[in-house]
């Protein structure tokens, strides 16, 4: 397999910016990782984005598009070729020089258990408009094939273990709006699913109760104490009753209802939902890990990763924040999709049963190119 390089875009269940990274593989190992960016969305944008949200609840078919959702669609993906333009401009890249792009979209709504997936973006217009070809839609193949659509980083987890020659078994945790565990053992063992919620409900209840758009390092949740009855609401869920495979969509976790505690309290206990969720995953596997390494947003939250620790205390593993062991949590994800994004030129499984419950290792993604040969 020849190598390729390639640029990644991720605006992930936050949704609060766009991630670009560019990767040379050739689709089985990561050979390089190149320079990244990050865009914040504006507050005006993150507000369409939720608003999105609860267009998407009404969508039945995954072409559907009610309320404003096709015009926010339109500038989602301008938002996007901004976005590769301004990367390639800023590190002096020609377009050409790239082979392809993994764009991931928006997700405004998964349901797993209807074969729904939609991810907001119109790939043929972003390789129109930036000249590159681009590799989009990647979870629905893995939905025909009978899996969850979700999560699809784990094959790029287990390339980066295998390029930074890890100790097994260990789990990366990418903690966003929503949380997911890889678990990687021996002989190639990979499991993957949703463990439950990440940041979203944090963010939600200091949104709504304090006017602020997250808990910035923890600093909030830090001054707080945990509500157990809290707690056991959200911890005797059916979700975490279910088998893995499984996967979440945002909103399948309802907010902290309003007054429920004081702003740190809910603050410190939700935090302490998501870590707490995230360490019940142990239950789904052959061992625990002898490392969890946190990627996404949330290892920024202090408060969380402490929860974290003091959960897996008695166990004697370590959690740690991913660059710790040299990598670049903003941009993991980003990372992955020009990863799976060469795994689709190639046509190698960017799923598997064991990781989305798809019957057989499913490849996936649709390629458009910039200019017909």
């Amino acid at each position: 397999m020849s190598l390729k390089t390639a640029i990644g875009l991720m605006s992930g269940t936050s949704m609060d910016g766009i991630d670009v990274a560019l990767l040379r593989t050739d689709g089985d190992q990561v050979v390089e990782f190149g320079p990244n960016l990050a865009i914040d969305y504006p507050v005006t944008m993150r507000k369409r984005l939720e608003q999105g949200l609860e267009c998407a609840r009404k969508i039945v078919h995954r072409e559907q598009r009610p309320g404003d959702l096709a015009d926010l669609e339109g500038v989602l993906t301008e938002a996007h070729v901004q976005a590769v333009k301004t990367f390639l401009a800023s590190n002096r890249i020609e377009p050409g020089s790239i082979d392809v792009v993994g764009f991931h979209g928006q997700t405004v709504l998964h349901r797993p258990n209807h074969a729904l997936t939609v991810q907001l973006g119109d790939g043929p217009r972003l390789a129109r408009e930036t000249g590159i070809d681009v590799v989009y839609d990647m979870r629905a193949a893995d939905m025909n094939a009978g899996g969850q659509g979700a999560p699809l980083v784990p094959v790029f987890h287990q390339a980066i273990a295998a390029k930074l020659n890890l100790d097994l078994p260990l789990a990366f945790v990418n903690i966003g709006g929503i949380s997911n565990i890889t678990y990687l053992g021996a002989g190639n063992q990979v499991i993957a699913f949703d463990t439950g919620p990440g940041n979203a409900l944090i963010d939600q209840w200091v949104q709504a109760e304090g006017g602020i758009p997250f808990d910035q390092g923890g600093s909030i949740s830090s001054e707080g104490v945990v509500v157990s009855s809290i707690v056991e609401r959200y911890m005797t869920a059916e979700f975490f009753k279910m088998s893995a495979p499984k996967s979440l969509d945002r909103n399948d976790f309802e907010p902290l209802a309003a007054g429920s505690a004081e702003l740190s309290d809910g603050a410190r206990t939700l935090a302490h939902v998501s870590a707490a969720a995230i360490l019940r995953s142990v239950e789904h596997l052959p061992e625990s890990p002898g490392r969890w390494i946190i990627c996404g947003g949330g290892r920024l939250n202090d408060t969380l990763m402490r929860e974290m620790s003091l959960l897996v205390e008695a166990s004697k593993s370590q959690v740690m924040a991913c660059e710790e062991i040299g990598l670049q949590g903003d941009m993991l994800e980003a990372q992955a999709f020009a990863y799976l994004a060469v795994r689709s030129l190639s046509g190698l499984p960017l799923t598997l049963p064991t990781t989305t419950g798809c019957l057989e290792p499913t490849a996936g993604g649709v390629l458009v190119q910039a200019k017909t040969p």
